[in-house]
């Protein structure tokens, strides 16, 4: 029986990407507690199949329209609203099984804050005597809304490496609770005590993550085993719409180069580690640190032998024709370049830099040694405009890349959420700052905003019939006719034939029903006068 418990929570949304939720967080966290003599165990309530059908929240009732029916064409968006992970009941009764006297609650998403919340009032219910904490990023930016649940006992702000250790000495051998840095608790009179977010000075100094409690099975890509890396904490950059720049209590601090290897190492010893994603902000930013690490695991581990990638985007001006050539020997395949915007004043007011050249070099080196590029940009932020976002498409059509549209959300702790909250444009309830509730409906409308995402699926659907040398349908506005709605090809040549005709964005229901999705005919028509006037490329 573990002295401290680390739970995962589930989640509720339209989906899950399962290989970004290994709990590396609190694989980091356990690895400091055993150090310090605990005995520890990690309870991932994500790492199941299980998934359930659950009623969509009434504050999101909203986006019944955009997302009508199931939709089996490649415009699909979403449509089930699901429960990810064990069930509450699961959880809870784990806890009191593992007769913990302290459990961590990982609280990484504002979004996902409500599970969070559930799991330690049912952990609380089952397992009364134990003490409960909740961390991660929400509960740091927002601690007090943490606190208005009784279950709750605890709240450490920021990294709690340093201060999850310190909170269970005082605890098991007594102590004073203001001492520990980072932490909120009820002080005697029922006032909160809220300390400032702690830091670890030099991440090299702390342990390893603790691999071992990951469930590789669950975590599975094709014939490998997945893994996470943080190879730094913080980022340099000022962008307006992020939590983690020069706003963010985090300092921008890179580990060394052997100390990443030795993960690598750590975990490959525990799995057959074939897939690695450094969740890194800005994973390329100094340049001759990245060239050292590509470098590093190309002479420790050999050319390829792990697929890697950096998911939350890389900075095109860090990516000269060397370190792509690096990369694509060290075994990245795909490179996920972040673009912003090509609107000189929505660059402005994210207080990002125009990068379009160093994009575009970044693609031609990404073609010379056959790797694969997403180009992100957001769309739907305040004042921007949704023909902006029109123009962002239409420059990714016409280039080698899969084109990446992310709907901006308020991220609690970013510059853009206090103009959000200034403008008083924020949604009512944590539950709809995610993309998928497209949240804000300002200059851009949730319907441009939803039209936006469809138009970015039909883009990326001809650039796949492109790749495929599959000639591109005629337009037609004559009436689809499905034989097999598992056919997605020939769905998606349909339901192109019909948009390149007026514009209009169908549906294919699982039983073969055609559908027209609520979408703003006017951009969408706008997006198809600019498609007449470029030529496409495809995506390889």
């Amino acid at each position: 029986m573990p002295d401290i418990l680390l739970i995962q929570p589930p989640i509720r949304d339209f989906y899950l990407t399962a290989k970004r939720t290994i709990p590396y967080g609190l694989t980091c966290i356990a690895s400091v507690l055993i150090e310090c003599g605990y005995s520890v165990d990690i309870l991932d309530g994500l790492a199941t199949s299980k998934a359930r059908i659950r009623d969509l929240p009434e504050q999101m009732g909203y986006l019944r329209q955009y997302y009508a029916q199931p939709d089996r064409s490649p415009v699909a968006l979403f449509y089930d609203y699901k429960h990810f992970g064990y069930s509450f009941e699961h959880i809870g009764s784990k806890a009191r099984e593992s007769g913990a006297f302290l459990i961590g609650i990982s609280s990484l998403f504002t979004p996902y804050m409500r599970q969070a919340i559930q799991t330690a009032e049912v952990v609380k219910a089952y397992h009364p005597k134990c003490k409960i904490v909740l961390g991660g990023h929400h509960p740091t930016a927002l601690p007090q809304s943490v606190m208005e649940s009784s279950a709750v006992d605890f709240v450490l702000r920021g990294e709690g490496e340093v201060s999850m250790p310190l909170l269970a000495k005082t605890l098991s051998e007594g102590g004073r609770l203001d001492a520990i840095p980072g932490i909120v608790f009820r002080q005697a009179d029922g006032r909160l005590h809220i300390d400032e977010p702690v830091q670890m000075q030099d991440p090299d100094d702390f342990p390893l993550p603790a691999v071992q409690f990951v469930n590789q099975k669950f975590y599975r890509r094709k014939q490998g085993g997945s893994m996470v890396i943080v190879a730094g904490r913080g980022c340099p950059m000022r962008c307006t719409y992020c939590s983690v720049g020069q706003k963010s209590f985090l300092k921008y601090r890179k580990r060394s180069v052997p100390s990443v290897i030795r993960e690598i190492e750590h975990a490959a010893d525990h799995g057959n580690i074939g897939f690695i994603d450094f969740e890194d902000e800005n994973l390329s930013l100094d340049r001759r640190w990245f060239i050292n690490l590509l470098d590093a695991i190309q002479s420790r581990f050999g050319s390829g032998r792990f697929e890697l990638r950096a998911m939350n985007g890389l900075y095109p001006p860090s990516l000269d024709k060397e370190v792509v050539r690096e990369m694509k020997a060290a075994g990245f395949r795909t490179l996920n370049l972040s673009l912003g915007s090509t609107s000189r004043q929505q660059l402005n007011r994210f207080n990002r830099s125009d990068v379009r050249a160093t994009f575009d070099r970044a693609l031609s080196h990404a073609e010379d040694f056959s790797l694969n590029a997403v180009g992100y940009v957001i769309c739907a932020a305040p004042f921007q405009r949704a023909a902006d976002s029109i123009s962002d498409l239409l420059y990714l059509a016409q280039r080698r890349v899969i084109a990446g549209v992310s709907t901006f959300y308020p991220a609690p702790g970013s510059l853009d959420f206090d103009l959000c909250e200034d403008h008083d444009l924020l949604p009512i309830g944590f539950s709809r700052l995610r993309s998928s509730a497209l949240p804000l409906s300002h200059t851009t409308t949730r319907k441009e905003a939803v039209t936006v995402l469809r138009l970015a699926r039909i883009l990326n659907f001809i650039k796949s019939l492109l790749d495929q040398e599959i000639p591109l349908p005629q337009a037609s506005s004559a009436a689809i006719q499905v034989n097999d709605p598992a056919d997605r090809l020939d769905t998606g040549k349909q339901v192109l034939s019909r948009f390149l005709a007026d514009g209009k964005i169908c549906g294919v229901t699982p039983q073969g029903q055609v559908f027209n999705h609520h979408i703003s005919e006017k951009l969408s028509r706008q997006f198809l006068a600019g498609l007449a006037t470029i030529k496409v490329r495809g995506s390889q």
